[in-house]
C-alpha cells in the first residue's frame, strides 16, 4: 500500500474518480480479496475529503480510474488501479501510441547532461538545461545545433527504457572548419540554399521544400588532396567539383541540387582522402504548416509564410521579453518548431529581502524590479554607502550596476593637544587606530596646564569629530587668599603675565609691596605674603 502512494505521488495528479464497479455491503464488512481504501493525492498532498469519501462510499471499489499528470511536459493520460488479492495493483495508464490500452508506468529516465553544442527536444519542445524526467518510452531527439559544421557522434534518438536510456546522449564533433582543416578531422559540410526554403529537423535531416536549389559545400584544403561526395539518392549523378571563385576553389568542394525532387531524398557523405566522413540526410518534401493565429496581449508576428522552411519571427513591445522560442520554422511534420511564445514583462531579480541583498548593513528604500524601475539604498546608522545609492532595471532584465557596498563610517584618531593625554576611550568597532560611530573620548591636561575647549568628542555619521580637539595651556592655580586679606582679581586660573595683587585688611600690611606674577611656566614668582599687624611691623 505505501508502495502504491508512493508511486501514485510521484506520478500522478488526482482529478476524479470513475466507479466501474460498485457493490454496496454493510459497513466494514470486508470479503478476504477486498482492499483497504487506497490514500488520496492531490498534487502530491493528502486530501482528506477524499480520505472521507472514498472509506464511505467505495469500501468495495474494484478499480479506480483517474487523470494523470506524466512526464515533463504534463501529459493527460486516463489512468487506473485494481483491487487483485487484496491488494491494490498499478497505476496502469492509457498510452495513446499503443492502440489506447492500459500499460504499467515504469520508472522514469533523468537528462543529467546536455552537450553544448547539441539541441535536444522532446515532442517539439527544445530542452535547453539537463535535470529534466521523462516517462518510460518517452524518445528524445538530437542534432548539432548548426548541421555540417559538427558531427554527431552516437545515437540520435535515446529512449527511456524503464529507467535507463536506450544509449547514451550523443556528442558533436568540431569539423576543419572549427579545427583549422586538421586532417584527422571530419570535413565540414556548408549549406546554401540560393531559392526555396528548408528546415533542419529535430532528428537532424535537412529538410526542403520541392522544387528548391540547394549547395552542399565540402570544406577541405585542396593541398592535401580531393574529397569525395557519395549519396543513397535514388537519381543518378550530381554536379560535384571545387568551386570556380578564386577565393573558393582551394578548400570547397561542392555538390549541387537544382530543383530538388523528392527522388533527390537520401543521404549525402563527404569523405576525405583518410576516409573521415560527415553526412547530410536530405528530406525533400512538399509541406504545409497550419496558419500561425496570435491571440496573446502584446504579441506580434511577421510570418514569411506556411510552407516548409518558412519562418514566424515573434516580437514583443519595449519593456517586454518573449518567453519561449522568438523565431519558429514550418518542419517536415507539419508542425512549427516550437509552440507559439509569449511576451512576459522584463523583470529583473528582486532585491527586496535581506537575503537577496546579501549585505548585512544594506537596507531597501524603493524597490521596483519592473523595466524602467529603479532600487533606492541606504545603510544602517553608522555605516555609509559605497557606489550609486540607486540602479535601475534595464530592458535585459539586468540590472544597471552592482549593488552599492556598506563600509562602517570611522573617525580619524583625534590630535593629542600638547601637554595633554586621553582619560577616557570608548572605541566600539576600533579598526586600525580609527574609531567608530558613537565612539567617545576625553582628555587632560597634565602638570600646571588646563583644558580649554571640549573635554570630550564624540565620532558623529559625517565621519568626523563632534567638537575640534582641545588645547592645554599653561595656566597659574588659584593661590588662595591671605589671613586678614583678599587678592585681586580672583579666578580660578591665571594666564601667564597675570599680576596678583595683595590686599590687607585695615590695621594689616605685608612686608613686600612687589606683585605676584603668573609666570610662562604655569608657576607664580613668589609665595604668597602674609597680612601681618602692623602693630608688630614697627
Amino acid at each position: 500500500m505505501r508502495l502504491l502512494t508512493k508511486i501514485l505521488r510521484i506520478f500522478l495528479i488526482l482529478k476524479t474518480f470513475l466507479l466501474p464497479i460498485y457493490t454496496k455491503l454493510p459497513q466494514d464488512d470486508f470479503s478476504f480479496d477486498s482492499c483497504s481504501p487506497p490514500q488520496l493525492a492531490l498534487n502530491g498532498s493528502e486530501t482528506e475529503a477524499g480520505e472521507v469519501r472514498i472509506k464511505k462510499d467505495f469500501n468495495h471499489v474494484r478499480e479506480v480510474k483517474f487523470s494523470g499528470s506524466i512526464g515533463p511536459l504534463g501529459e493527460q493520460r486516463l489512468c487506473k488501479i485494481k483491487c487483485i488479492a487484496g491488494q491494490w495493483v498499478g497505476p496502469l495508464c492509457i498510452d495513446q501510441q499503443d492502440n489506447g490500452r492500459f500499460q504499467p508506468l515504469f520508472r522514469n529516465c533523468k537528462l543529467e547532461y546536455i552537450n553544448p553544442h547539441l539541441l535536444v527536444t522532446f515532442r517539439n519542445v527544445s530542452i535547453h538545461t539537463p535535470g529534466w524526467t521523462f516517462p518510460h518510452g518517452a524518445k528524445l531527439h538530437t542534432r548539432c545545433k548548426e548541421l555540417g559544421l559538427y558531427k554527431l557522434l552516437g545515437t540520435a534518438t535515446p529512449q527511456c527504457q524503464n529507467g535507463q536510456w536506450s544509449s547514451r546522449l550523443p556528442s558533436c564533433v568540431p569539423t576543419t572548419l572549427l579545427t583549422n582543416f586538421t586532417e584527422d578531422a571530419p570535413p565540414s559540410i556548408l549549406i546554401r540554399i540560393p531559392s526555396g526554403s528548408a528546415s533542419a529537423e529535430p532528428g537532424g535531416e535537412l529538410a526542403v521544400f520541392p522544387g528548391s536549389t540547394l549547395h552542399f559545400e565540402c570544406i577541405f584544403s585542396r593541398r592535401l588532396g580531393s574529397p569525395d561526395w557519395t549519396w543513397t539518392s535514388p537519381l543518378g549523378q550530381y554536379l560535384t567539383g571545387w568551386a570556380i571563385a578564386s577565393e573558393e576553389r582551394d578548400w570547397k568542394y561542392r555538390l549541387s541540387i537544382y530543383y530538388a525532387k523528392p527522388q533527390d531524398s537520401g543521404t549525402f557523405t563527404c569523405a576525405t582522402p583518410r576516409g573521415i566522413t560527415n553526412s547530410i540526410t536530405l528530406v525533400v518534401t512538399a509541406v504545409h504548416c497550419e496558419p500561425i493565429s496570435v491571440t496573446r496581449m502584446h504579441l506580434s508576428v511577421r510570418v514569411e509564410g506556411t510552407r516548409l522552411g518558412h519562418k514566424a519571427i515573434f516580437q514583443c513591445p519595449m519593456g517586454f521579453i518573449v518567453s519561449g522560442e522568438a523565431n519558429l520554422t514550418c518542419q517536415a511534420s507539419g508542425k512549427w518548431s516550437a509552440p507559439v511564445p509569449k511576451c512576459d514583462l522584463v523583470k529583473c531579480p528582486p532585491l527586496d529581502t535581506p537575503e537577496k541583498l546579501g549585505e548585512p548593513h544594506l537596507q531597501v528604500e524603493e524597490h521596483n524590479n519592473s523595466y524602467g524601475g529603479r532600487s533606492v539604498f541606504s545603510c544602517a546608522w553608522g555605516y555609509k554607502l559605497l557606489g550609486p545609492p540607486g540602479i535601475e532595471c534595464e530592458l535585459s532584465g539586468n540590472w544597471s550596476g552592482p549593488l552599492p557596498v556598506c563600509t562602517p563610517i570611522q573617525c580619524p584618531p583625534p590630535v593629542l593637544p600638547l601637554n595633554g593625554h586621553l582619560i577616557q576611550s570608548e572605541a566600539p568597532g576600533m579598526d586600525g587606530g580609527r574609531y567608530a560611530v558613537g565612539s567617545l573620548v576625553q582628555f587632560a591636561c597634565t602638570g600646571a596646564h588646563h583644558l580649554e575647549g571640549e573635554a570630550s568628542i564624540i565620532c558623529t555619521e559625517t565621519g568626523f569629530w563632534s567638537h575640534p580637539p582641545p588645547f592645554c595651556r599653561p595656566k597659574c592655580s588659584y593661590i588662595g587668599e591671605p589671613k586678614n586679606g583678599f587678592i585681586s582679581p580672583t579666578k580660578f586660573a591665571y594666564d601667564p603675565g597675570d599680576e596678583l595683587n595683595i590686599i590687607c585688611n585695615d590695621g594689616f600690611s605685608t612686608n613686600s609691596n612687589d606683585s605676584l606674577i603668573c609666570l610662562s611656566d604655569g608657576k607664580w614668582s613668589s609665595v604668597l605674603p602674609a597680612c601681618a599687624n602692623i602693630s608688630s611691623l614697627i
